[in-house]
């Protein structure tokens, strides 16, 4: 089976425009330069209930092919949307208050997803496959960061991952933070210091602002979701990326919505959600009005470019918008957590100064 890495959203994705920079497109940025205050909260309810309403709908599409195990199939296609609906499912149960719709749906569609995994023994099968390879430990920790385990997985996996060869995986800084990350949930001795992983990042190094592109900006987006583990300890995030994000972040902003650039828009959002002390209400504000505009009205959302008017049940193929969609319910999650003010009872925080 191909290695191709599967940890929730994907930092590989082009950006569309030469080099790989954000291209310009007919859709120019309608953010304000001086939004209504309370403008995202008006929008985000109807956002995260229509993403998951969406989601739910179409969850066939996650159901693995029976020959999932076979060296042909297509890691990209099947395991990664379903190690994404995991992940990203498991983050919006936890930022969701109980009871409520949103809460009961996202944890049904973890249920789902783990048991398209047979409770994690499929997972052990891929491992003992290929156990050269990070995804399916990756995928097996976004399960367990919400509780769902298996003995036999743990098993294997603890010897592989105290293994030199574990150790020194090449692979880019963000990617081997998110290792850091599937180790921490999974509650293993970390192989390396997520410090020192951070500091070799595009963010850690606060790289000029200006050199933002696609590639870059999904390593920035996923640098943050690993260090806050999905925007549940924003105060992992330091000071002084912190002040760097929150400086940049409305332009680069501005630049995904110009050149319509809807998924990295979503992750940025997830961002602003995810970082210590006051949410950036302004920011917010902003862009989820603009999002919202962009989100059909069966729920979802497309990854690029002009938005449809079409109004058939699938205005765009699943692979188009699958990504993009969870990635708004998931930023729209952390958005009303931040500015609910809910952020402030989230456990296991750590705040770094370094």
């Amino acid at each position: 089976m191909t290695t191709t890495a599967t940890q929730g959203p994907s930092q590989d994705r082009p950006a569309g425009g030469p080099r790989g920079r954000p291209a310009p497109g007919p859709v120019g940025a309608a953010r304000r330069e001086h939004p209504a205050p309370g403008a995202a909260l008006a929008v985000l309810p109807g956002v995260l209930r229509g993403a998951l309403a969406w989601t739910d709908a179409h969850r066939a599409h996650f159901t693995l092919p029976d020959d999932v195990l076979e060296p042909h199939t297509q890691v990209n296609a099947t395991l990664k949307p379903l190690g994404e609906l995991a992940q990203l499912g498991s983050t919006i149960r936890r930022t969701t208050a109980p009871g409520t719709p949103e809460h009961e749906l996202a944890g049904d569609l973890v249920a789902y997803a783990w048991e398209q995994v047979a409770a994690g023994e499929l997972l052990l099968e891929l491992l003992r496959a290929e156990p050269f390879a990070a995804y399916p430990y990756e995928i097996y920790a976004a399960f367990a960061g919400y509780g769902l385990r298996h003995e036999g997985f743990e098993a294997l996996a603890g010897p592989l991952t105290a293994t030199r060869a574990w150790a020194h995986t090449e692979q880019h800084a963000n990617r081997q933070l998110g290792l850091v990350n599937s180790e921490r949930r999974v509650g293993v001795v970390t192989h390396t210091d997520a410090g020192a992983v951070l500091s070799r990042t595009w963010l850690g190094g606060l790289s000029e602002p200006w050199m933002f592109e696609g590639p870059s900006g999904y390593a920035l987006t996923h640098t943050v979701f690993h260090l806050t583990d999905w925007g549940r300890m924003p105060d992992r995030v330091p000071a002084k990326i912190d002040g760097y994000l929150r400086t940049w972040l409305p332009a680069w902003a501005d630049g995904c919505l110009e050149s319509g650039q809807w998924d990295l828009t979503g992750e940025l959002l997830a961002v602003a959600a995810s970082l210590p002390g006051p949410p950036p209400a302004e920011l917010l504000d902003a862009v989820w009005p603009v999002l919202a505009g962009v989100q059909h009205a069966t729920g979802c959302v497309p990854e690029t470019g002009v938005p449809v008017q079409d109004p058939s049940p699938d205005p765009y193929p699943f692979i188009d918008c699958y990504h993009s969609t969870l990635v708004t319910a998931f930023a729209a999650a952390l958005s009303l957590r931040s500015l609910r003010g809910a952020g402030e009872a989230v456990p296991g925080r750590e705040r770094r100064t370094a």
